[in-house]
């Protein structure tokens, strides 16, 4: 029979068991706490690390975005050299068949050389990243392409790209707008006399959020008190669809600021809304015209409403309809609408037909407020294709630097080279009202001719005093 431990040494085993057994849930809770520590750095460790490699993911878009953004005015660039240089060895061959006589129309291959190389010089400088050197090499070559192009007896003053034009007159100097190319968002020119062209870059260099990349169009710059603002159309990158935004400067050069969250005019409903023009009326009230592109059973429509004391901010209650297609030369399409106060009265430019076709032509209408009703002067258009102006369209009419001869600007296709890949060059036309009906007078004065397309004879031939435009 065993023996009985001692109480006392019972009690003792029994301490030291219970010390063992809290030693190990120490030790176990201590591990547990350690491993819940270790498994919080690596959680958070895990979220940086994620974190990171979404803004790395973020950047390599906007990276990928920009690549392909360049890449694209790169492959224009060069499709419109290669253009060039076919046309220049079909005229070279010409030239040699006929002996040195018509093909060339007495061209001097030595000026033909110079806008090539011009050309070719913009485009290297500009596939390596140096907008100031592509700049410098349009400067350089745009005389001898204005020649290559036919010079200035059309009216064409620059002749690269510059489509959906718009001018401003401040103090002697022009500034012209037009819509995305290689030079950036909205390129911007300037000139003296109207006659020699220089750019100057991007006007528009950085976009709102909510606006797409890549389709930036039509703008329109409007001279309110001491602020420039620019009126442009982009794509909402939510929807898809063109709506109107505005951005300021203290110069007409700009950079111009976007710092809107949303667009100022977007029609969701209607298509979307593009082709935005300012207007200010004789009493100083501005006003802001564009075109929906129509959709739910309503075509193209050409809209205006009142905007508030900084042209910022729309004021009116709704906009009102100031135009719709209804002309057989049209071709169902109104668009890039450009209100004019000229002699007492105001007349709206605008374009009708498919902007890349031959059929493309500048109208006009006589608008009774700035909020219309506004009736079109005839049934044909105001100004269609003719010698060597091609689908003319995107009109801007604006005074002279000395206020004594309104002038209207418009781009148009060169013959033979009608739709992209091809440039729609700027034209510059001297502007009349005679009977009270507008004219667009040739540039050497004399009476506009008739139309060579299927747009339909232009207005009739009337005499026009002014000599070309003046600056």
């Amino acid at each position: 029979m065993a023996r009985a431990l001692p109480p006392r040494r019972v009690r003792l085993m029994r301490s030291v068991a219970v010390l063992l057994a809290c030693m190990l849930v120490g030790a176990a809770i201590a591990v547990e706490v350690s491993s819940r520590m270790d498994l919080h750095h690596a959680q958070a460790s895990f979220a940086r690390t994620r974190t990171e490699l979404q803004h790395t993911r973020a950047d390599l878009n906007a990276t990928v975005g920009s690549l392909g953004k360049a890449t694209r005015e790169r492959d224009k660039l060069a499709t419109s050299l290669r253009s060039t240089n076919q046309e220049l060895a079909v005229n070279t061959q010409s030239l040699n068949n006929d002996n040195g006589s018509i093909s060339l129309q007495s061209l001097d291959l030595t000026t033909l050389h110079s806008c090539l190389q011009g050309v070719a010089s913009a485009y290297q400088s500009l596939a390596g990243g140096s907008l100031p050197k592509a700049i410098s090499a349009i400067n350089a070559a745009s005389g001898s392409c204005l020649t290559v192009e036919g010079g200035a007896s059309s009216g064409l003053v620059y002749p690269f790209d510059f489509p959906d034009p718009d001018v401003l007159t401040v103090g002697g100097t022009y500034f012209a707008y037009a819509t995305n190319s290689a030079a950036g968002n909205i390129q911007i020119i300037t000139s003296t006399d109207l006659a020699h062209w220089s750019p100057v870059g991007d006007a528009l260099p950085h976009l709102p959020a909510w606006a797409a990349p890549g389709t930036i169009w039509a703008p329109s710059v409007a001279q309110i008190g001491n602020t420039f603002v620019m009126y442009y159309s982009a794509g909402f990158a939510l929807s898809g669809e063109q709506c109107i935004s505005d951005a300021v400067a203290t110069s007409p050069e700009g950079p111009f600021v976007d710092t809107s969250v949303l667009p100022l005019v977007c029609q969701l409903n209607l298509g979307g809304s593009i082709d935005p023009s300012a207007f200010i009326d004789p009493g100083g009230t501005v006003y802001l015209d564009w075109k929906s592109e129509g959709a739910n059973g309503q075509p193209p429509t050409l809209w205006a409403q009142q905007l508030d004391a900084a042209g910022t901010s729309l004021a009116g209650p709704s906009p009102a309809q100031l135009l719709q297609p209804s002309l057989s030369w049209e071709d169902g399409i109104v668009e890039a609408p450009d209100m004019f106060w000229l002699d007492g009265q105001r007349y709206l430019f605008y374009a009708g037909a498919a902007w890349q076709t031959d059929k493309y032509a500048i109208g006009a209408a006589i608008c009774s407020t700035a909020l219309g009703p506004c009736t079109k002067t005839q049934s044909q258009p105001l100004f269609s294709s003719q010698g060597d102006i091609v689908g003319p369209g995107g009109p801007t009419a604006f005074w002279n630097s000395s206020g004594t001869s309104p002038e209207l600007a418009f781009a148009g296709w060169l013959p033979n080279e009608i739709g992209f890949p091809h440039s729609r060059v700027l034209f510059i036309r001297p502007l009349q009202v005679t009977g009270g009906m507008p004219v667009i007078c040739p540039a050497t004065g004399a009476p506009v001719a008739p139309a060579s397309s299927g747009a339909g004879p232009t207005a009739p031939p009337t005499a026009c005093s002014s000599n070309g435009p003046s600056g």
